[in-house]
């Protein structure tokens, strides 16, 4: 275990010096804020201060804006939402994380890995609507690792940063904290095995200190269960019976809660 965090260290230092100047300039906002964004446009039910999250299952999750733009996390053959994206983040670590033949009416497909092997660069504003990302490492097969194979998803949306961790493979440095910025919401896989241990994502958890935490990716009521029963120690945990809410920052906890949305 040693060995293997020591090797994801090595390679999260080699992810950060690789994400260069531009990485850099993006730390100065707390969570890089969404003021260039285009003006308003065809708002919907939604106020300008209200997102809506649907949890659609396993790591996939539904966010709409007040314009209107939806965006799909994990998009792929398997999970996908009843309505086709504007936005679709992907992963790579298997195939439940991406798709190879996303719909084609998608407007942007965001793949948090690049196929030459070096780390991938997102920064998309489109509506009221910015998604960025900042990479991490994952295992492969064989015990091994590979660099910059995950991303975590970072979206802006009315005065809220909302962020996806992914298919996270081990726990963040420093820089990659603040490269992530203040997030008011994180989308967490708890499954304490195919990502890593639940250990490990509290500790990752505690340093984002988020305001809401959604569990994903946990399989079963057992694997959700040992995660809660973990977390409990350091949040409170609340049950919703519903797969869809409605977020702002007037309606977020003022401290770090968990939040269990019905799904897998």
């Amino acid at each position: 275990m040693l060995a293997a965090r020591l090797l994801f260290s090595t390679l999260a230092a080699l992810a950060i010096a690789a994400c260069g100047s531009a990485a850099s300039a993006q730390i100065a906002d707390r969570c890089l804020a969404v003021s260039q964004a285009p003006r308003l446009i065809q708002p919907v039910a939604l106020k300008k201060s209200e997102v809506q999250l649907t949890f659609v299952g396993h790591s996939t999750w539904l966010i709409e804006s007040a314009a209107g733009v939806r965006a799909a996390t994990d998009y792929n053959d398997y999970v996908r939402p009843p309505v086709v994206p504007d936005i679709a983040t992907m992963n790579r670590a298997h195939t439940t994380h991406y798709s190879n033949a996303p719909d084609p009416a998608i407007k942007h497909v965001l793949r948090g890995w690049s196929t030459d092997g070096g780390p991938v660069k997102h920064d998309l504003t489109y509506n009221d609507v910015r998604v960025r990302n900042v990479v991490t490492n994952i295992r492969d097969w064989a015990g091994g690792a590979i660099a910059y194979g995950n991303s975590i998803f970072v979206f802006e949306i009315a005065g809220l940063c909302i962020g996806h961790l992914g298919h996270l493979h081990h726990t963040l440095t420093e820089q990659q904290i603040g490269q992530i910025g203040q997030l008011d919401v994180v989308l967490v896989p708890v499954d304490g095995s195919y990502t890593m241990d639940v250990s490990g994502m509290v500790e990752v958890l505690r340093a984002l200190r988020a305001r809401l935490i959604l569990p994903m990716h946990y399989f079963n009521p057992y694997t959700l269960e040992r995660f809660l029963e973990r977390i409990r120690g350091d949040f409170p945990v609340e049950m919703s019976d519903t797969a869809t809410i409605v977020v702002s920052q007037a309606t977020l906890p003022s401290e770090p809660k968990v939040l269990v949305l019905p799904g897998n």
